[in-house]
């Protein structure tokens, strides 16, 4: 518009100039030459913008398309700079702002990854703990939990995240507890606790440990359970304390026994021979006992620790047992027992320690002896199973039997039972020895089958020599 303002301002003087001597043609062309040449130089000077500003406008749209930020070049138009210099100054701070935002989001992206790291890290490390362990938020929402919490609690984590402990945990003593450990805040460090969890109709024993977790800023984010199974340990300690009853109780027994008459012959209250005899038939019969008694204690205890010595070797169980009812037989003929052996004919030989063998067939037939009544009857008998590949031996009374309430204890240390106290003596240890010889030093199996008043069958399985 403003060239062609100027065009036609310049044209009207032409048009309007009017000389008045034919001398003044040459001032005629000036004023015509003059608006030409000014049209020229403004229909340059706008063509040279043009470019310049589509030079710009290309510039500023490669950069709009481009991840690096340039600057814009106006060499052949000195009249942009002005207008292109600001702007470059505000795409230098642009670059220097992207440049530090992108040192800035590398630094967060290897953060991130160690982030991500440790966190995996410190998962990997909480699901290959075998005790139950949850991570509670600040807001008493779950955050992480193991296999074991959730086999414990009934739970699945993926289902369970991010939903508050109490709609998860039917435990109300265990929410309670975490929900405590959270509102004492940083004062709080770590407390121990016995809590006992119902886990499928079994109640058991759990040491719960519960810490807070600590921010930075002293604030508490979260608190960490973890529950770990005392259930056995309380189970072994109460075990120990009964063994530990138990022995000084059979050992006092016996000892008091010797003790008594042993101080009624150093006394002089014994005048005739007879009674004497009797006193000295006593103490030997009581230091028998106790021998036993240490023996079978001390069997016991090299088996579950695992320092017995074996002697494995060929061991005939018909010829075994023959050697056990030969020892065996006066003791039933006092009782005027029946003692009858039904032994294989069928040869066959087990890998075993023979004394040892010996010792476990003994304690069955001399129990079977004990709580028998007189008049009654004891079998052995010793076969071959050749289809399972072992050979076995079942000893059988119709003595008092066993209930069905005390069957599941009779292989229980220092157990005995209660009907039967007054028919035997005994120390409660030798079906025990009978089990460890059989099964944890043999790997066969023994098993049992009473009735209460008709009698009792122990029977024991040992494996063949292949």
């Amino acid at each position: 518009m403003a060239l062609g303002g100027c065009a036609a301002y310049y044209a009207a003087m032409v048009i309007t100039y009017k000389p008045d001597a034919p001398d003044a043609r040459l001032g005629y062309l000036i004023p015509v030459m003059l608006a030409t040449l000014t049209v020229m130089i403004l229909i340059g000077f706008q063509r040279k913008v043009h470019r310049s500003a589509d030079s710009i406008g290309s510039q500023l749209k490669q950069l709009k398309d481009s991840d690096e930020v340039g600057l814009i070049e106006v060499s052949d138009s000195e009249e942009l700079v002005s207008v292109a210099k600001p702007l470059n100054e505000y795409l230098l701070s642009i670059r220097k702002n992207m440049n530090r935002l992108r040192s800035e989001n590398r630094e967060l992206q290897i953060q991130a990854r160690i982030a991500s790291a440790e966190k995996h890290h410190t998962e990997a490390i909480i699901f290959s703990i075998s005790d139950a362990v949850i991570v509670t938020n600040r807001f008493d929402e779950l955050l992480l939990a193991n296999d074991a919490a959730e086999k414990l609690l009934g739970f699945q984590l993926a289902s369970a995240v991010r939903k508050n402990i109490d709609r998860i945990v039917s435990d109300g003593t265990l929410v309670r507890l975490i929900r405590e450990t959270r509102s004492h805040g940083s004062s709080f460090t770590r407390k121990v606790v016995e809590h006992n969890i119902d886990s499928k109709g079994v109640p058991r024993t759990f040491s719960i440990t519960l810490s807070c977790i600590v921010a930075p800023g002293e604030e508490v984010s979260g608190v960490v359970a973890v529950l770990h199974d005392v259930t056995r340990e309380k189970d072994i300690a109460r075990m120990k304390t009964d063994f530990v009853s138990n022995v000084s109780h059979e050992l006092k027994t016996p000892l008091a026994s010797i003790k008594a008459y042993v101080e009624m012959l150093m006394d002089d209250e014994v005048e005739d021979e007879a009674t004497r005899g009797e006193f000295y038939e006593i103490i030997s019969t009581e230091a028998d006992r106790l021998h036993r008694l240490i023996e079978n204690i001390l069997n016991i205890s090299r088996i579950e620790s695992g320092v017995v010595k074996v002697v494995r070797e060929p061991v005939s169980l018909p010829g075994v047992v023959k050697q056990v009812l030969d020892v065996a037989s006066p003791q039933a003929k006092l009782k005027d027992l029946k003692l009858v052996s039904h032994l294989a004919p069928i040869y066959s030989q087990v890998e075993a320690d023979h004394d040892m063998i010996y010792q476990a067939v003994m304690n069955l037939v001399s129990n079977a002896i004990k709580y028998t009544p007189k008049g009654g009857q004891v079998t052995v008998t010793v076969g071959v199973d050749e289809l399972r590949g072992v050979s076995f031996c079942e000893v059988s009374d119709d003595g008092a039997g066993i209930s069905v309430e005390e069957l599941p204890h009779i292989f229980d240390k220092f157990y005995r039972v209660k009907a039967n106290n007054k028919l035997a003596k005994g120390t409660g240890l030798g079906l025990t020895l009978v089990k460890h010889i059989v099964e944890a030093v043999h790997d066969g199996k023994l098993s049992v089958a009473s009735t209460e008043g008709d009698g009792s069958t122990f029977t024991f399985e040992l494996p063949n020599i292949k």
